[in-house]
C-alpha cells in the first residue's frame, strides 16, 4: 500500500538541470576549469553542489580546500538566485497537478533533493505547496548526496518521527521516489524504497533500474500511478 511520496526537486519538480549545468560551466570556468554539457549530464547530474565541484577539481588533479568549495557553492548560488528573481521557478508541466493530486490523496510528501534547502522552499512557496510537504531534506542535511542514500533513510526516519507509535510508523515498501537520474534512483532503492523513473532528463533505458518508469509527469494521474504499482507489488 502507498502512504507516502517522496519527489527529487531538480529534474523532477522544477526544470532547471540545463540552467545548473551553465552555472557550473560558469563557476569553473572562472576557476579555469571546463565542463562540457555531455560530462555534466554523464557525470555530474546526480550530485549535489559540494560532490559536483569536489569531483570537477579531482577530474583535473587540483586540490580543492573546504574555504575554496564554500566559495564556489555561495557564489553559484548568488548566480542561481539572480536568474530565479528575473524569471521565477521553472516547474515541469504536470508537477503542480501530481503533487497536489498526491496531497488530496493523504498520502504524506517529502523533498530529498540534492539542492540547497532555501531554494527548495522558495521553489515550493512560489506555487503555495510548501505546507503539502511534511519533510524537506536538502544538501546541508546529509554529509553524502545521492547516490548515497543517506538523504532518502533521513527522510523517511524524519517522517517516522511524527507518527511515533509502532502501528503508524512508514515502511520503505510503502513510498514512492519519484527521480530523474540513475544516481537518484540507486540512492532510493538502496534505502528500500520503491522507485519511479521519470524521462526528463534520461531515456528509459538509462532509467531502467526504476520499478517505474514514465516518460514524464505531465499527464500522469494519480489513479494509473496506484495501478502502476499494483503490477508491481504482483510481480
Amino acid at each position: 500500500m502507498l502512504r507516502a511520496v517522496f519527489f527529487d526537486f531538480n529534474g523532477i519538480l522544477v526544470d532547471d538541470e540545463a540552467l545548473h549545468h551553465e552555472l557550473f560551466e560558469k563557476v569553473l570556468g572562472e576557476e579555469g576549469l571546463t565542463l562540457s554539457e555531455s560530462d555534466y549530464y554523464e557525470t555530474y547530474v546526480g550530485f549535489d553542489d559540494s560532490a559536483a565541484f569536489t569531483e570537477a577539481f579531482s577530474s583535473v588533479g587540483r586540490e580543492l580546500d573546504s574555504t575554496l568549495l564554500v566559495r564556489l557553492i555561495a557564489r553559484k548560488s548568488t548566480y542561481y538566485q539572480e536568474r530565479i528573481r528575473s524569471s521565477g521557478f521553472p516547474f515541469f508541466a504536470g508537477s503542480i497537478d501530481l503533487v497536489k493530486a498526491v496531497a488530496g490523496d493523504s498520502l504524506a510528501l517529502a523533498v530529498v533533493s540534492g539542492a540547497l534547502r532555501h531554494e527548495i522552499e522558495d521553489a515550493l512557496r512560489q506555487e503555495d505547496l510548501r505546507d503539502l510537504f511534511k519533510i524537506v531534506v536538502a544538501a546541508e542535511d546529509v554529509d553524502s548526496g545521492k547516490p548515497d542514500p543517506e538523504g532518502y533513510t533521513k527522510a523517511l526516519q524524519d517522517l517516522n518521527s511524527t507518527h511515533p507509535l509502532a502501528d503508524r510508523l512508514y515502511h520503505p515498501h510503502e513510498v514512492l521516489a519519484v527521480e530523474d537520474t540513475p544516481a537518484g534512483l540507486e540512492a532510493a532503492s538502496s534505502a528500500g524504497l520503491v522507485t519511479l523513473g521519470v524521462g526528463h532528463t534520461f531515456s528509459r533505458i538509462e532509467l531502467s533500474d526504476a520499478d517505474i518508469f514514465v516518460e514524464a509527469l505531465d499527464g500522469l494521474t494519480l489513479e494509473e500511478l496506484h495501478d502502476e504499482l499494483a503490477e508491481v507489488s504482483r510481480s
